[in-house]
């Protein structure tokens, strides 16, 4: 197979490397890639939003099958752009995506098919917004409808940080036009965990269990970001919440989707909520989450380009998807500042780690020969082991020995 993965991230970095591993790879590129993925790929410049670039090299490179691996060209339908030229695509057209494209159009989702969330109200008007959290229960979330790179989620403790938080959505345009409709919503409590889902329009595979911490400071203090670590399993994890998680939100969606003329191929990530009132839905994602591929690949046994065709030609339910037992875990170090102002170029030094640390690249770029930063997340440093427990201390005892200026990372990842 020649495969073109689109992205640049530590999520792409860990999908490259599964893919590289596979010995159906003939040629693997990346666009735009960075530095890590050079290592096991050919990387292309461009923009992952310039469809018909993507759409020029496709044909150039003789591609034979696009992975589309981040949430802006997926819905903004790059899938669809590439099957117009019958090019073999992993990952949703732009009218599954919408699940994760539109937090008003997958709550609206979830209430037609009784799947379990939280209770909530969607606006497009400011002053009927700021009217309603004057009188809506306290916590509230307020969500940007649209994509927002994981940082379009405040959690608003007080009634001055609710108005702030549609301030600065709303009217700031902080995430762009993603904010022009807001989503405000019930603060729900419990245990959160994430759950991935390889699809092929008709059925689907489960992946590990997971679990993200999306706050930027240690005790869950500080602004929503991407994600600042994960671990695999998640803790809440059990078969009968699996069997809950499965029947009650699981096949609804994939069947939803169908119902709905949008059918899902690709990997379908469900963010949930162990609350005492059942599981619940968070969030959808219409991919890989990030840092959660970061943990969850490296425990896949089967071969990732095997499932990857499965999926497209609506064939999963012939193979039997393997993982490792066992425990994956890792830390992001980010850039002084992130998720707001950041400062490109720093370099990077990496000592001498132990042979179970795997770093895979965020933010990262050469210059002149120099590994540097190029990102607000930099570096993802992971391992596997029998335990969370284990896997924490490897993480923490290596990750000293990786610098760049005004570093940053969270040290409770997977003891909360």
């Amino acid at each position: 197979m020649r495969i073109l993965l689109i992205g640049g991230g530590g999520r792409e970095h860990a999908i490259a490397c599964a893919l590289a591993r596979s010995p159906r790879t003939e040629k693997l590129y990346c666009l735009p890639g960075n530095a890590g993925i050079s290592e096991v790929a050919e990387c292309i410049e461009g923009s992952v939003m310039d469809f018909e670039h993507i759409a020029k090299a496709v044909k150039e490179k003789n591609i034979d099958t696009v992975f589309v691996a981040p949430d802006d060209p997926l819905y903004g339908g790059l899938v669809n752009r590439l099957e117009r030229d019958n090019v073999r695509c992993f990952g949703p057209r732009k009218e599954a995506a919408i699940i994760e494209g539109s937090k008003a159009f997958s709550k609206e989702f979830m209430t037609k098919y009784n799947i379990p969330t939280a209770l909530y109200r969607t606006f497009d008007n400011y002053d009927e917004a700021k009217k309603y959290i004057e009188e809506c229960p306290l916590p509230t979330v307020i969500k940007a409808d649209g994509l927002a790179l994981g940082k379009g989620v405040i959690i608003a403790e007080t009634r001055d940080d609710a108005r702030k938080a549609l301030e600065k959505t709303m009217l700031d345009k902080a995430f762009g036009n993603a904010g022009n409709t807001v989503v405000i919503e019930e603060f729900l409590t419990g245990k959160e965990f994430t759950l991935l889902a390889f699809c092929d329009g008709k059925s689907f595979s489960l992946m590990p269990t997971s679990q993200d911490h999306k706050r930027a400071y240690d005790g869950d203090k500080g602004p929503n970001t991407g994600g600042m670590g994960a671990f695999s399993p998640a803790f809440v994890y059990s078969e009968e919440v699996m069997k809950e998680t499965v029947e009650r939100i699981v096949v609804p969606t994939v069947n939803g989707l169908i119902a709905e003329g949008r059918p899902f191929k690709g990997v379908l990530y469900f963010g949930l909520m162990a609350t005492e009132n059942g599981v619940k839905v968070i969030e959808y994602n219409a991919r890989f989450g990030d840092p959660e591929t970061q943990v969850i690949l490296p425990l896949l046994k089967t071969d990732l380009t095997s499932i990857v065709d499965a999926c497209i030609d609506g064939t999963l339910s012939d193979i039997d998807v393997e993982w490792e037992d066992g425990c994956s875990f890792c830390v992001v170090m980010a850039s002084g500042g992130y998720p707001g102002k950041i400062v490109k170029g720093y370099p990077i030094t990496i000592g001498d780690l132990s042979e179970d640390i795997k770093i895979y690249h965020s933010g990262t770029a050469f210059k002149d020969g120099q590994l540097v930063t190029n990102g607000g997340r930099v570096l993802c440093v992971t391992t596997k082991g029998k335990t969370i427990a284990e896997c924490r201390e490897k993480v923490y005892s290596e990750i000293e020995k990786i610098s760049f200026k005004d570093s940053e990372y969270r040290r409770d990842i997977g003891i909360k």
